[in-house]
């Protein structure tokens, strides 16, 4: 990840619209990098991000990922800590990060609507010590802050929670099985020890 926040491209359209100062002005006093006490608490009662990333070729994609309250911890000023549970199985955001260590997180507050942005540099560890604080994670990622900064948050609709994913694991209690797993398209290439390959039963 570059120094710079603005690129040719940026600046392009900056000129264009006359934002420039006002963009020089907000990195100047917004954009930071480290994780402040008020970005902590903020990251930390969130539920849910969106993750973009890209491989070494520069193709993009973004996802998102969930869980309860507190499952993105900031382990330092510097340092958050998240876990990878089961998905579709393509790891194609955790696949990038193994070859492009680069990454964006929106995190976003739908009840009282507020952003914040985190950039930094991927890592993933298939035996990280904070393995255990995540039942049934498959594994942590860690991510080295660049930059920290809030957006607008004119544009967000404001929404209110009606439930939690029941498919979040949790401790002593166990994660239901998704129904796209026992499709006919599915079932007979889960891997192995999957719950949904067990029978249903009746």
């Amino acid at each position: 990840m570059t120094d710079a926040l603005f690129h040719e491209g940026s600046r392009l359209l900056q000129d264009r619209f006359d934002t420039r100062r006002l963009a020089d002005r907000i990195d100047e006093r917004l954009v930071v990098d480290t994780i402040s006490d008020h970005d902590r608490a903020f990251i930390e009662a969130r539920d849910m991000f969106f993750l973009a990333s890209c491989d070494e070729e520069g193709h993009p994609t973004c996802s998102y990922k969930g869980g309860d309250p507190g499952f993105v911890h900031v382990l330092d000023e510097r340092t958050i800590a998240f876990p990878n549970y089961d998905g579709n199985g393509m790891y194609l955001s955790m696949g990038n990060v193994l070859r492009h260590p680069d990454v964006g997180l929106l995190f976003i507050d739908f009840e009282r609507p507020s952003r914040l942005r985190l950039e930094g540099a991927a890592s993933i560890d298939l035996d990280d010590p904070l393995l255990p604080e995540w039942p049934e994670a498959q594994f942590v990622v860690r991510v080295a802050v660049v930059r920290v900064y809030p957006n607008c948050p004119r544009y967000i609709h404001r929404y209110a929670l009606v439930e939690r994913s029941k498919f979040v694991p949790r401790p002593a209690q166990q994660t239901p099985v998704p129904d796209w797993k026992r499709s006919d398209w599915a079932c007979d290439v889960l891997p192995a020890g999957d719950p949904a390959a067990e029978p249903v039963e009746s």
